[in-house]
């Protein structure tokens, strides 16, 4: 029986176990959205000879989608970037970068100009941004033309190559939690009758075209992406995920990715992600919805075969040394929501090892 503690080669890395840190917005960029020394601190506390998945970084300046990220479109921020590689690395740690372009989970505030966030379809989104000012009132995005659609997913193209030469393994595409890429699959926020949008061959496109472009830029086994079946998270529809869902799967499984990375946000979408798992036929990373506490016992779905890898967010970003914890099935530090989002290192490097 394989456990969670069992090495893993992924894609002709070596990693010491199965347990991964997931990406989490944290909103701690320096200026011109610089990753900063105490971002290599906290990714070099959680290296631990496995796979680190960081927060998400906009692949251009329209691509921000709260205050204070970090960006991968520009010299200095690739610059900035290669101390935390560095620091990573000298942990035995494996980083890949997790490129998110937020689309319509923006504000004017965040945009070049003060522009209208861009999204598949003039469709707003409910709820308020995270911006400079604080929370302001979400705004109807601006609809992407197809030739902007294609200059986006060269956007995508030139940040994977900028992280490569940062330092990082790969690239994991964000295709969830509601921002574009995601925003693209669902008919909800996708209301396009071009070949971008309607049926589910035309929404998963901007997905996989955006894929295969990242793959030919930097190589397939760098690539990875992220998907939430059925989940509502940033006013999306909750439309059935399956048939979208194995399209793109289907559509993504013969690139030979690094991983595939499936966020459940329920337990009804369990059947979806199982059958995903079948699908793809390369390493299965997965963030598992439990009904109880997410903990050591989130383990198991390795040991049952349906993951590879199991991600965790907020229980390793208050615990360090996650995987030395889960062994020890605890004790655990409780995460500060506080402290989340923008600040400095309290909550943020200052959790205690063991």
């Amino acid at each position: 029986m394989t456990t969670a503690f069992d090495p893993i080669d992924l894609s002709g890395t070596r990693l010491a176990h199965r347990i991964a840190l997931a990406p989490m917005t944290r909103s701690r960029a320096g200026a011109g959205g610089t990753a900063t020394e105490l971002t290599a601190e906290y990714y070099a506390q959680r290296a631990a000879d496995g796979l680190l998945v960081t927060e998400g970084i906009q692949p251009s300046l329209v691509g921000q989608g709260y205050a204070w990220t970090p960006g991968l479109h520009s010299a200095e921020q690739v610059a900035s970037w290669r101390r935390v590689t560095d620091a990573v690395h000298a942990k035995g740690g494996t980083i890949f970068a997790q490129l998110m372009h937020a689309g319509r989970i923006s504000h004017p505030s965040l945009q070049p100009g003060g522009g209208r966030p861009v999204a598949p379809s003039a469709v707003a989104p409910e709820g308020q941004a995270f911006t400079n000012e604080g929370f302001q009132d979400f705004v109807e995005p601006r609809e992407l033309t197809a030739d902007e659609i294609r200059a986006t997913v060269a956007d995508f193209a030139a940040a994977a190559r900028n992280a490569i030469e940062a330092g990082f393994d790969g690239v994991e595409l964000h295709g969830a939690n509601g921002y574009l890429i995601h925003q693209f699959l669902e008919p909800s926020t996708n209301r396009r009758t071009d070949e971008w949008g309607g049926a589910v061959e035309n929404r998963i496109r901007f997905a996989v075209e955006t894929t295969k472009a990242v793959a030919e830029a930097i190589g397939a086994e760098r690539t990875a992406i992220r998907v939430s079946p059925g989940n509502p998270y940033n006013s999306m529809g909750a439309n059935d995920p399956a048939d979208t869902y194995t399209a793109l799967v289907d559509a993504l499984e013969p690139l030979g990715l690094a991983y595939l990375h499936v966020l459940e946000a329920s337990a009804e979408v369990r059947e979806v992600t199982a059958d995903l798992r079948k699908r793809f036929g390369g390493t299965f990373v997965l963030n598992a919805f439990t009904e109880g506490p997410t903990d050591h016992r989130t383990l198991k779905e390795i040991e049952n075969g349906l993951a590879d890898i199991i991600s965790f967010g907020a229980l390793y970003l208050a615990n360090p040394d996650l995987p030395a914890r889960l062994r020890t099935e605890g004790p655990y530090n409780t995460p500060d929501p506080s402290s989340f989002f923008g600040g400095d290192a309290k909550g943020y490097t200052d959790y205690p090892s063991l």
